[in-house]
């Protein structure tokens, strides 16, 4: 409690706007103001500082998908559309190249005089598929090339009994046609299309100035284009700082790759590469009280005091400032007692 004659002054700093107090010996005071003052409650909950920055709402795991088949393209999947194991990418010569889950690209032929991990990842593959390699195993035995015969009649391919990179793309999961590079009737280079995980995602090119925002698993809330917002968390951050050109020149700036996943994409659409804003939470702290900004008063012995409904002026230790709001502790205080604030 302020104790004597005790006067608070304008609070210029932290955007708060105190208005003048005067204080009498038995600690109340009187505004000078000629308004008479507004209340507010001391709440208790958890205080969030947020940064606004600019990001990209899309999908991730964006990349240019190596085509390994040789001839024409003669049909292409329409941008946008989900591809599934087993499904085709995309086809050369009426072949189709099809997709595949795993983690091992198809860098080899796999036939009988072949064993390893890619083997059991085709394998577990068939198995999925409804075919039957017999044991799930390293090894490609006589059953693994009569299943792949199987597939291979069924997805339209050749049955040659092996399987290499012309037939089959591989990928952690599903995958979305972002961008299809070769159009059909041409050539078929070195790539097809590009594509990216079917989840949805926020990229930030975040100023390394800013890595106190980056905390991996912190909650993020992203609005949306067509308004509304949606809560996400960040699931990854870039360990090499990118420098920031302009007109080719270096700025002296730079950036690190901020990912973040969203909670709810049924409120996303199909939105790809649409600018958005996300709010990024730099301190968090959880279950304080606090007062709303303008209810502090600067006061002349120095520190900062608050005053409450029934006249007193009372001190505050502050700790911190976010979205219109400052955390206080002081003897007195509590959940539910009223605060003046200035009247608007």
């Amino acid at each position: 409690m302020v104790t004597g004659a005790a006067t608070a002054v304008l609070l210029a700093g932290g955007g708060a706007a105190a208005f003048i107090m005067t204080g009498e010996e038995n600690g109340t005071a009187a505004a000078s103001a000629t308004a008479p003052a507004a209340t507010a409650e001391v709440t208790r909950s958890d205080l969030a500082d947020t940064e606004a920055v600019d990001g990209t709402l899309g999908y991730s795991d964006r990349r240019t998908l190596p085509n390994h088949a040789q001839g024409t393209v003669t049909r292409t999947r329409d941008e946008g559309a989900v591809v599934r194991r087993g499904g085709w990418l995309y086809r050369v010569d009426g072949r189709p190249v099809v997709l595949m889950y795993g983690d091992i690209p198809v860098y080899r032929t796999l036939s009988s005089s072949t064993s390893g991990r890619d083997v059991r990842q085709l394998e577990r593959n068939l198995k999925a598929l409804g075919y039957d390699p017999g044991a799930v195993d390293e090894d490609f035995t006589w059953e693994t090339g009569q299943a792949v015969r199987e597939w291979q009649e069924d997805a339209g391919l050749e049955e040659t009994g092996t399987v290499d990179a012309a037939q089959v793309a591989v990928a952690p999961g599903p995958v979305r046609i972002a961008e299809v590079t070769a159009a059909a009737g041409t050539s078929a280079g070195q790539s097809v299309v590009t594509t990216t995980s079917t989840r949805r995602t926020v990229h930030v090119d975040l100023d390394s100035a800013d890595q106190r925002l980056a905390r991996a698993g912190a909650p993020v809330t992203v609005d949306l284009p067509g308004g509304g917002s949606v809560e996400g968390r960040i699931t990854g951050i870039g360990t090499v700082a990118e420098p920031v050109e302009q007109n080719g020149q270096p700025t002296g700036e730079s950036t690190i790759d901020l990912e973040i996943i969203l909670d709810d994409a049924g409120k996303l659409g199909r939105l790809d590469q649409a600018p958005v804003t996300a709010h990024l939470r730099s301190e968090v702290r959880e279950d304080v009280l606090s007062v709303p900004v303008e209810a502090l008063l600067a006061l002349r012995e120095g520190g900062y005091g608050v005053r409450l409904a029934d006249g007193r002026v009372i001190a505050v230790e502050t700790g911190l400032f976010a979205a219109g709001r400052v955390e206080v502790s002081g003897e007195g205080l509590a959940e539910g007692v009223e605060v003046e604030v200035p009247r608007t």
